[in-house]
C-alpha cells in the first residue's frame, strides 16, 4: 500500500522557530507528532465547556493558529469574549485572518504578547495553555501560572497541556523511545526526528508531571487533576477556589 502524502516535512537548520514555514503546516505537524492528538483536543474543549461562564473571557495562552479557540468560539459566540495571545508573527497573522469577522465585531482579540513580561488583563472563566508553557524558560513559569490564577474568576479553570519528562531517567528513556517509534509509524524518517530533536534543545524544556502539579498547587489552585496522559504528554485541569 502506498504511504499517504506527507505535507509537513520541515527540516530545521538551527534552533526551532515558529516561522512562516512551520505555521503553514502546523496543525498537520501536531497531529502526526503528538500521540492521541484528537483525543487531547476534544478533552480540552469538553472540559472548557464545563467552566465557561457567560460574559467572561476565554483566554488561550500561545494560541498559534487558533485551533483550541475555534470550537469554543463556534459554541459560545457573542456570549463570551475570546482572547488569544501569541509571540510568533506568522501565527498571529494566521489567527487574525482566521477570526477576522469575529475580530471586526469585537468578539475575538488576537494579541502579540510575550508572557514573560505581560499577561492579558481579562477576567476569565477559562484559560488554556496547550503546549505553551514548555516553550518558556523555567524561571518564568511560576510567574505565568500565578498570573493565570489571579486572572481567573472564582471557580474558573486553567487547562494545561505539556510534554513531560518521565519520573526517572530509565522511564523517561523508555517513553521517549516509544514516542519516537510512534513518529516513525506516522511517516517521519530518523533524520527528521533527530534534526527536530536537536533544534528543540534548549527551546522546548519539559519537566516532570509531578513538577507541573506542584507548580499548580503552589500558585493556589485547590483542585488539580490529570485528565489525559499518553506517553510523554499530559493534560491537567486546575480550578481556582470558588
Amino acid at each position: 500500500m502506498d504511504q499517504p502524502e506527507i505535507r509537513d516535512h520541515v527540516l530545521p537548520e538551527g534552533k526551532w522557530q515558529f516561522d512562516a514555514e512551520v505555521t503553514d503546516v502546523f496543525e498537520e505537524m501536531l497531529r502526526r507528532s503528538i500521540p492521541q492528538y484528537d483525543v487531547m483536543r476534544k478533552a480540552v474543549f469538553e472540559i472548557a465547556t464545563r467552566f465557561a461562564k457567560e460574559k467572561t473571557a476565554i483566554v488561550d495562552l500561545g494560541c498559534s493558529r487558533g485551533d483550541a479557540l475555534d470550537p469554543l468560539i463556534s459554541k459560545y459566540g457573542a456570549y463570551n469574549r475570546f482572547v488569544g495571545v501569541e509571540v510568533s508573527k506568522p501565527m498571529l497573522e494566521a489567527a487574525r485572518k482566521r477570526f477576522q469577522g469575529y475580530i471586526d465585531c469585537g468578539v475575538v482579540s488576537i494579541r502579540e504578547m510575550d508572557l514573560r513580561h505581560r499577561f492579558p488583563p481579562e477576567r476569565a472563566s477559562v484559560i488554556l495553555s496547550v503546549l505553551t508553557l514548555q516553550f518558556t524558560p523555567i524561571e518564568y513559569r511560576l510567574k505565568i501560572v500565578r498570573e493565570a490564577f489571579n486572572s481567573l474568576i472564582p471557580g474558573g479553570a486553567l487547562i494545561l497541556v505539556e510534554k513531560v519528562l518521565g519520573a526517572s531517567a530509565d522511564l523517561d528513556a523508555m517513553l521517549v523511545d516509544l514516542y519516537y517509534g510512534m513518529k516513525r509509524d506516522n511517516g517521519y524518517s530518523q533524520e527528521e526526528i533527530d534534526r527536530k530533536r536537536l533544534s528543540l534543545e534548549g527551546v522546548l524544556v519539559p519537566v516532570t508531571a509531578a513538577w507541573n502539579e506542584q507548580l499548580l498547587h503552589q500558585c493556589g489552585f485547590s483542585e488539580v487533576d490529570c485528565f489525559w496522559r499518553y506517553l510523554n504528554f499530559a493534560g491537567w485541569v486546575a480550578v481556582r477556589p470558588a
